[in-house]
């Protein structure tokens, strides 16, 4: 028998109980605004900022204890001085160990920090431009979810997002662009 046939008939045999409450999905509108850095500093480089969609699942180790999986990708402008360089992706899975207070309230706030690694791709920039592929950061977060059924709720969340990569020109390190974005969601949670 294969292993997800497994897990899947395991998970059946359990009462439903047992998983009742553990897990939350949540979809997101979020605003990546980047707090763009450089070093050696670079005068008027930037990266621009961009709405998307996101999705997280948490599981509930706890009332109070969630761990918390975010996906999302997002394409930015990059620019010198206002004239664009190119664009390129990244996806920044990060996870947070979240707490949430007031467990069995109506409005639930909660805090999380965590990491992310962020893998750039689809590097589209001007000739002789590039960056490095992988970036591996920290992560804050906080926010709220509002109760708006028996397992919906209207979703609040605020991130801070630690992502840097070197660019090159010619193969040569020109400056290392810290992107640290901001990421404000609003979203709707299920709770099952």
């Amino acid at each position: 028998m294969k292993p997800a046939l497994i897990i899947a008939a395991l998970i059946a045999a359990l009462p439903a109980t047992a998983l009742a409450d553990n897990f939350m999905m949540r979809i997101r509108a979020v605003n990546i605004a980047p707090d763009v850095g450089t070093s050696p500093t670079v005068s008027g480089l930037d990266v621009s900022s961009e709405w998307v969609p996101e999705v997280d699942f948490t599981y509930f180790v706890t009332p109070n204890i969630g761990v918390e999986l975010i996906l999302g990708t997002a394409r930015h402008e990059v620019t010198l001085d206002g004239a664009s360089l190119g664009k390129l992706n990244h996806l920044p899975p990060t996870v947070t160990v979240q707490y949430h207070f007031n467990p069995t309230s109506t409005i639930k706030p909660y805090l999380g920090a965590g990491v992310n690694y962020t893998r750039f791709y689809n590097v589209d920039l001007a000739t002789g431009l590039s960056v490095d592929k992988n970036s591996f950061g920290g992560a804050l977060q906080a926010g709220v979810d509002i109760a708006v059924s028996k397992n919906g709720y209207l979703n609040l969340d605020v991130k801070k997002i630690w992502i840097d990569t070197d660019v090159k020109f010619n193969g040569d390190k020109i400056t290392n662009l810290e992107i640290n974005p901001v990421v404000w969601g609003i979203g709707y949670g299920f709770r099952f």
